[in-house]
């Protein structure tokens, strides 16, 4: 009796498990599964299908649940067997290359990855140009020089440009405050080229606008943290007019600092990516503005590209890495936020 039960409960976790990695539906609550267009086998298959996967940073914004939904249709449009995996957490870089060495041994076509640094899955990235495999660089653009040392290659780089992002958003501060006003900036990680290079877009901005930057720090991309700095900065400037946060997470946190301070209205908090809290929270008139992405289409491209590459045969060349292929960012603010509404 013991042992058939013991073989039922067996069973009943294999099932659970086999319904697990069928998920079609980005989860925070089951990061790292794939979703899939194929009937469940990877790599190529028998008659030479090419298969092909995409890693993104995580499933924790609207930022990439819409990646990944825009990969998902345009694979559809296209008719190919794509699956997306992604990190634990934005902190869980070795889990992520592990998540991409996997990939390496189920034999992908091409590999279409969002790094979570510039580096951390470099070595993997080399083992996978070694053994022909196509990649695409998306999001976070891969330390050239390290790359080339690992062996490494890719055929496209697809980003927004991210120092027009933050030099949009901060320019948006500049036109709605005072000359000489003081501002500030809400970096995200410190090391990631996202987050220097809108710091470095939207310092340009402020610089050039004549605007006075009392503080720019990292809050890793932590909406706790940004409502803390936020709450010091508010504190020790009353005078404090507008501060530019690298992501949306991170500029309602500063936001809540303002409500907190009861000075809704007189200091400008600008986010980044559009993600849909922050569309209505300008809509509700509490954030100023936010620089949307269109991470559905960055998505999208990278598939596309990955495509036509492997289709070419096509793997790179290691110490060449390809320009940029941007996708335009658009800042919403309460004069066109309608548009974005759902």
């Amino acid at each position: 009796m013991k042992k058939r039960l013991f073989m039922a409960v067996v069973s009943l976790v294999m099932a659970m498990g086999l319904v697990a990695c069928g998920s079609k539906t980005p989860s925070t609550e089951t990061p790292g599964a794939s979703t899939s267009e194929s009937t469940g086998e990877t790599g190529n298959t028998a008659e030479g299908e090419k298969t092909y996967a995409v890693i993104l940073k995580t499933q924790a914004t609207d930022f990439w649940v819409k990646m990944w939904k825009g990969v998902e249709e345009e694979a559809a449009k296209k008719g190919v067997k794509v699956d997306i995996y992604s990190a634990q957490s934005e902190d869980d870089l070795e889990g992520q290359l592990a998540i991409l060495e996997s990939c390496i041994s189920k034999g992908y076509s091409g590999i279409a990855i969002a790094p979570l640094s510039s580096v951390n899955v470099l070595t993997g990235i080399g083992e996978a140009t070694k053994k022909g495999i196509t990649i695409v660089n998306v999001d976070e653009k891969f330390d050239e020089t390290e790359l080339a040392n690992q062996g490494g290659a890719s055929v496209a780089f697809v980003a927004t440009d991210n120092v027009a992002v933050g030099n949009k958003g901060a320019q948006y501060i500049v036109d709605n405050a005072e000359k000489g006003a003081k501002v500030a900036i809400i970096e995200g990680k410190s090391g990631n080229q996202s987050s220097e290079d809108r710091t470095q877009g939207a310092k340009e901005a402020f610089e050039n606008g004549g605007m006075d930057i009392i503080s720019s720090q990292a809050a890793d991309w932590d909406r706790q943290k940004a409502l803390d700095i936020a709450t010091t900065l508010i504190q020790q400037n009353k005078d404090l007019k507008g501060i530019y946060c690298c992501n949306d997470g991170m500029a309602l946190g500063a936001m809540q600092a303002v409500i907190n301070a009861g000075k809704v209205g007189e200091i400008l908090i600008v986010g980044t990516d559009g993600d849909e809290e922050a569309i209505t929270s300008v809509a509700n008139g509490q954030l100023s503005a936010t620089v949307a992405q269109d991470s559905a289409k960055i998505g999208a491209t990278s598939l596309d590209l990955l495509i036509e590459a492997c289709e070419n045969g096509t793997t790179g060349q290691v110490g060449t890495f390809p320009e940029k292929t941007p996708v335009d960012s658009i800042l919403v603010t309460k004069d066109n936020v309608a548009e974005f509404q759902k």
